[in-house]
């Protein structure tokens, strides 16, 4: 079992920057894959990075390419997510996620651990 807690969440202007945290306790958090989700009043969640256990293998959507950049230090058992270049379509409440199997996935229902999640408002 592992368990996930994000952090960092804030308002910020349009044009600028933050940095999400996710903090994993149980099971041995390096060997797991890791994601980040985001879901939008009324929208339902979705994909917006993934990362494999080393940190070797990095995947994102189209929509945060570019702008957002997914890590992972796994002495310190934590996923990161450094946002910069926001936008407000990037209001959302972010979710951190754990899959024990290796391979990158955008697929929800393929992450087995889930955070509470953070919120994050840009505003125009």
């Amino acid at each position: 079992q592992v368990q996930l807690v994000e952090s960092g969440g804030g308002l910020v202007q349009a044009g600028g920057s933050l940095r999400l945290s996710c903090a994993a306790s149980g099971r041995i958090f390096s060997s797991y894959t890791m994601g980040w989700f985001r879901q939008a009043p009324g929208k339902e969640r979705e994909f917006v990075a993934a990362i494999w256990w080393s940190g070797g293998n990095l995947y994102y959507a189209d929509s945060v390419k570019g702008r957002f950049t997914i890590s992972r230090d796994n002495a310190k058992s934590t996923l990161y997510l450094q946002m910069n270049s926001m936008n407000p379509e990037d209001t959302a409440v972010y979710h951190c996620a754990g899959r024990t199997t290796l391979l990158l996935s955008a697929r929800l229902n393929e992450y087995e651990y889930w955070g509470q999640g953070t919120q994050v408002t840009v505003s125009s």
